[in-house]
């Protein structure tokens, strides 16, 4: 089987990197936002710059792109999977996209023949980088069993949530939930360094009380000597996703008030910080900020 990859982040070099290790042939889009993607020819992978050849040499096309505009674009484009489109041919698309958009990509595959899973991710470029990522896959149960082995080169735990479009609506609640409590103790933590509370006692109040968790062990290094390093993911994204969300609640009728004002938290770290900042530093973007005079976003 010879798999493409479409998207050579810091996610997906992680991804290609453990497939290449399984023993699949690989065949990557060459494209200016990439990782350095050297080890990975060294393993064997090759490269072009048209995405319809990937379709036309690949069994499987993984996406790995950062959203619906970048999803829509390689899809549709001149020279785009589409008119490469082949028989048969399997398109798993593990980025974070809006899950209306996913339903009309997957029909337009669907109608060049193709095959269509969504199974966006969860956890970080470490767990990427060690085979160990999260997967929520919507679409064809058959199709899903059938991909399994392919998946479970990257994933460690891999959830089958429904149909087409099911896995992106539930990465997209997750995120809120887990970007939520982000903003939540960003906020609390910015207040405690207003108040000279020490960091130290900030953390272990939270641990031993209601607000231990997955959060808290990845912003911890941040509240406690400003390391960042835990938690490599962007501002930029996170206002990315928080948009996607209340996007799809919108769409669908569902309350998003909360939603809203986190994604208004991020708006604001974004435009006091850099875009490129990690979620950990809004800490000190709205510590050293002026919440009293935060503009309406």
């Amino acid at each position: 089987m010879k798999v493409g990859l479409i998207g050579v982040g810091l996610m997906g070099h992680g991804i290609a990197l453990n497939i290449l290790k399984h023993g699949y042939s690989m065949l990557l889009l060459d494209h200016p936002g990439n990782q350095s993607v050297e080890d990975l020819l060294g393993a064997g992978a090759v490269k072009t710059d048209r995405a319809s050849a990937v379709a036309q040499q690949s069994n499987v096309v993984i996406l790995c792109l950062t959203g619906t505009p970048q999803v829509e674009d390689v899809v549709y484009r001149a020279g785009g999977l589409l008119e490469g489109m082949t028989q048969g041919t399997i398109v798993i698309d593990c980025s974070t996209a809006i899950p209306s958009s996913t339903l009309k990509i997957a029909r337009a595959i669907e109608a060049a023949g193709g095959l269509f899973l969504d199974a966006p991710m969860t956890r970080t470029p470490k767990e990427a980088a060690e085979g160990r990522l999260n997967l929520i896959v919507g679409g064809d149960h058959a199709l899903f069993e059938r991909c399994k082995p392919l998946l479970q080169c990257y994933a460690e735990n891999i959830v089958f949530s429904g149909p087409v479009g099911s896995g992106h609506q539930m990465k997209l609640i997750h995120n809120f939930v887990s970007l939520g409590f982000s903003a939540v103790l960003a906020e609390a933590a910015a207040c405690a360094q207003r108040a000279n509370i020490k960091p130290e006692v900030l953390i272990q109040i939270l641990a031993n009380g209601g607000g231990d968790g997955v959060v808290l062990n990845r912003l911890q290094p941040y509240i406690e000597s400003r390391d960042s390093s835990g938690f490599r993911f962007s501002l930029a994204n996170a206002l990315k996703d928080m948009t996607y969300y209340t996007t799809m609640a919108a769409e669908i009728g569902a309350p998003h008030a909360t939603a809203e004002a986190v994604r208004q938290a991020y708006a604001y770290g974004n435009q006091l910080g850099s875009s490129q900042a990690s979620v950990p530093e809004l800490i000190s973007i709205l510590a050293d900020s002026d919440a009293m005079i935060r503009p309406s976003l």
